[in-house]
């Protein structure tokens, strides 16, 4: 594996397309309430949806992979990134903390080791840890969000996995906001699109750790308000100052593009906003060149 990064190439990425995630229609009427999703999503439309975001990625990466359908899982298996990180050594397997989605790692497990990918260790009970809550600010350094989803004995889990490659951990806690029911990981608030760049919504986050991000010389590129709840901090980079971001944000996109960043867009109505999943939600990059 190579050290790990937000921003580097992406050579191989991790999907789950919503037929496998989703299976159909009556698979999605009987879950997305209680899994918290604002409306019903149309499968029809998330198929053409996902397979034009599809289309968008193959043009950039050229070694793209798959899950299967898994009875284990459920709709929001379609949001890969949560049940797998990725450390400079390989794969660190998650443990959720939304009970719902508590055998997804278990499915990424299975397909890593089919696939050849190393799988260094995996957060056990009573740590939980989701991938929307880790951000690699480069090769050394991972913030790591405290919230519902991510407690701190899965930090200290983490930390210990990823402590024998030289790497730092930030715990940065994260806010109330709209509470446990909600999806409020620390990605949701910021998202490394460049080198020494991030895009952040600078309300939502701690004092002391915004003060660390300028103080090590990032250049924080702001979402305006009435963007944030569109999802318009959620954004992928697939290289060095190349991202993926949902439309619909007019005015961070215009940010970004004047920060030097190249966005391509994709509409998401029923594979984004629905489930409050964005592109870096949908995707799990496994490896990128450094």
């Amino acid at each position: 594996m190579k050290s790990p990064s937000e921003i580097a190439p992406v050579r191989s990425l991790l999907l789950k397309h919503p037929r496998e995630a989703w299976l159909g229609r009556e698979n999605i009427r009987d879950q997305w309430n209680a899994l918290g999703y604002t409306e019903e999503p149309d499968f029809a439309k998330a198929i053409t949806e996902y397979d034009r975001f599809v289309d968008i990625l193959r043009g950039i990466v050229t070694d793209v992979h798959f899950l299967p359908a898994d009875a284990r899982t459920g709709l929001d298996s379609i949001y890969v990134r949560d049940a797998a990180c990725v450390a400079g050594r390989g794969v660190i397997l998650c443990r959720m903390g939304k009970p719902l989605r508590g055998e997804e790692p278990g499915a990424v497990g299975d397909f890593c080791a089919k696939a050849g990918w190393p799988v260094i260790g995996e957060i056990r009970e009573p740590g939980t840890l989701e991938g929307g809550d880790v951000a690699w600010l480069n090769e050394k350094t991972a913030a790591v969000g405290h919230g519902y989803r991510t407690n701190a004995e899965g930090i200290r889990q983490f930390r210990d996995l990823v402590a024998g490659e030289g790497c730092e951990v930030i715990e940065v806690p994260l806010p109330h906001w709209d509470g446990p029911g909600d999806v409020l990981h620390l990605m949701s608030m910021l998202s490394p699109v460049d080198e020494g760049k991030i895009l952040v919504y600078s309300r939502l986050l701690p004092v002391s750790f915004r003060k660390r991000l300028l103080e090590t010389g990032f250049a924080l590129l702001e979402v305006p308000d009435e963007e944030y709840a569109t999802m318009a901090t959620n954004v992928l980079a697939v290289a060095p100052g190349k991202c993926v971001a949902l439309t619909g944000n007019p005015r961070t996109a215009e940010v970004l593009n004047k920060a030097g960043i190249e966005v391509r867009t994709y509409e998401g109505t029923e594979i984004s906003r629905k489930g409050a999943g964005g592109p870096t939600c949908l995707t799990r990059p496994i490896l990128r060149s450094t």
